[in-house]
């Protein structure tokens, strides 16, 4: 049986996008991922559009994706949103081999990431 997405409840200011089965270490996935918790959505858009780094383009994706959810399903101003959680967890790994010398095999594993972000509109203080 698969695993079900988090069904814990979101705030009604809050909006949230999964993005499953990527192909990147979780490891290498949650640097990207740390580098824009916390910040505006703006500003996470700006960093992720000139990092150098090859998995930035799907968490991009994924941060687009939670701020059209936020603005579409749950009315909140995309201008005032900003990224609250970006988590990752493992997902799938491939196995795959590699013949080696004398007969033997060496192991290639292709692990996979799950990645999931939340988005929270800001309060204005007054």
């Amino acid at each position: 049986m698969g695993k079900q997405p988090d069904k814990r409840a979101l705030p009604d200011n809050a909006a949230k996008a999964y993005s499953h089965v990527i192909r990147t270490s979780p490891r290498k996935l949650n640097l990207v991922a740390a580098s824009i918790r916390g910040k505006s959505a703006e500003s996470a858009l700006a960093e992720l559009t000139f990092s150098k780094r090859r998995i930035a383009g799907e968490v991009k994706k994924c941060l687009q994706s939670a701020i059209a959810n936020a603005e579409n399903n749950h009315q909140l101003d995309v201008d005032a949103l900003v990224v609250s959680e970006a988590f990752v967890g493992k997902s799938i790994t491939m196995k795959r081999f590699h013949a080696r010398a004398r007969g033997r095999a060496g192991r290639i594993e292709k692990i996979f990431s799950n990645l999931t972000i939340i988005v929270t509109e800001r309060e204005e203080t007054v």
